[in-house]
């Protein structure tokens, strides 16, 4: 705005203008006017667990009395206030930054030294007092794993046990309601509802599996490693210290990372995590699929079951209803597997002792994290827990379904149940009619060995 005041401020290259309403310094300065690239700002769940970092640095530069305690307790408290979120509006470096985020861990110095110094009365400084026994180079990959075990455990897990439950539910209710099995979307033998869903439920059962074992690789934090991973400038005890003060401040079991240049390097850990992330978008999309399968129609398609109608699904045709939460949910998938392709390509930007690209990683997993959690609880409220089935519509299609022949096999042979098969199918009829004309079984035989529900049980037919 033209009538905004600034002020002067100075850093090792200089004077420059800064907002006299911003918290911030010069060197945050200098990003805002280095980065005008996409107006994304790093995530709130980031800015948090930057807060929470500092604050555990800062416990530990006091405990091994490298800050006195008044302007240590001044600092914990300033950096706690970021944690909260209270000074959300005074973090507005770009994502696109410099590959270190150099420039967010600045960010982060001026604004808590910034607050302490207010506060206190005592002449704080960012680099000499708030970044005491830090680098941007261990700091950024610490908050990266922080973040994201705080993202995972509070909310993608509660998330996924919660649609998990919701699964589980839903499949007791339909356990002996019997469908026509599909392969290749094509007619196949009969299964239950149960059977349908609790392959869902054990897909994300897996997920939480593999997002738990790596859990153990991303709660080794590599802070105390300082620039290069020698962990020059910091006391021998800090990383110690700041594992037990950031436990403190988070309930999370967090470690002292046992090679700390691995954890500067590379960003293998965070990669991993990736994966798993996109191996949970797969199966949410396969089941979101299966909903949009199932609800098709609901004359010209599967009319399985009928999805809550949420909103009107066409401007133009009247009284069209559209799976909207499975729609969104693949959607969130779709990102999730595009944000592990950008995490992939920026992992292998580790040069020697450094990986360069850790914003744009730090905000690609949190966000796959976020959407995961939001799309598991929108899916399993909106669309699983409350869809309705078809049942005439379920029954006329098992009745007709020509593969049923197949439990016959053992009885009269592949050739002429796939007879039977063809026959039924082309002249509309049930297969157990058709049976019944073309073999010497009798009908009480037949219904016994057709019958779906017994088919759903597997084994051989008797």
């Amino acid at each position: 705005m033209a009538d905004r005041q600034f002020r002067t401020e100075r850093d090792s290259m200089g004077e420059l203008q800064v907002p006299v309403d911003a918290l911030y310094g010069a060197q945050t300065q200098r990003a805002v006017d280095n980065f005008p690239i996409s107006g994304i700002p790093m995530p709130r769940s980031f800015i948090r667990a930057l807060g929470l970092v500092k604050g555990a640095c800062a416990a530990a530069n006091w405990r091994l009395n490298l800050l006195e305690e008044q302007p240590g307790a001044a600092i914990q408290e300033a950096a706690e206030a970021v944690a909260a979120g209270e000074y959300d509006e005074h973090f507005p470096i770009d994502v696109f930054q410099t590959g270190s985020g150099t420039s967010t861990n600045m960010n982060a110095n001026e604004v808590i030294a910034h607050l302490a110094k207010q506060a206190s009365g005592l002449d704080i400084h960012p680099n000499d007092h708030v970044n005491m026994s830090q680098s941007s180079n261990d700091v950024i990959p610490t908050t990266i794993h922080v973040s994201a075990c705080l993202e995972i455990e509070e909310k993608l897990l509660p998330a996924l046990a919660h649609l998990v439950s919701t699964i589980d539910k839903r499949a007791a209710e339909l356990a002996d309601t019997v469908k026509t099995g599909r392969t290749h979307l094509m007619d196949a033998m009969p299964v239950t509802f149960g059977q349908e869903l609790t392959t869902w439920a054990g897909q994300i059962k897996q997920g939480m599996y593999r997002i738990q074992a790596g859990l153990t690789r991303l709660r080794a934090l590599p802070q105390g490693g300082t620039a290069v991973g020698t962990g020059i400038n910091a006391h021998p005890e800090f990383a110690e210290k700041f594992v037990a003060a950031i436990k403190a401040r988070t309930g999370i079991a967090f470690s002292v990372m046992d090679n700390k240049f691995v954890g500067l390097a590379s960003q293998d850990t965070a990669a991993e995590m990736s994966g798993q992330l996109k191996t949970l978008a797969v199966s949410i999309m396969k089941i979101s699929n299966d909903l949009r399968w199932m609800n098709s129609g609901p004359l010209a398609g599967l009319g399985e079951i009928a999805l809550p109608a949420l909103q009107p699904g066409s401007s133009i045709m009247p009284g069209k209803v559209n799976p909207v939460i499975p729609e969104a949910a693949a959607m969130v998938c779709a990102q999730v597997m595009g944000n592990d392709t950008a995490i992939t390509v920026a992992a292998q930007s580790g040069n020697f002792q450094l990986n360069v690209m850790l914003p744009v990683i730090a905000y690609n997993l949190l966000q796959s994290i976020e959407l995961l959690a939001n799309a598991a609880r929108t899916l399993a409220d909106k669309a699983i827990a409350g869809f309705t089935i078809n049942e005439a519509q379920i029954k006329l299609a098992l009745d007709k379904n020509p593969i049923l022949i197949t439990a016959l096999n053992r009885v009269i042979g592949y050739e002429k149940g796939a007879a039977i098969a063809k026959k039924a199918y082309a002249e509309g009829r049930a297969v157990l009619d058709v049976a019944l004309q073309e073999t010497g079984l009798s009908e009480e035989e037949l219904k016994t060995l057709l019958d779906p529900a017994k088919l759903t049980k597997g084994g051989i037919s008797e």
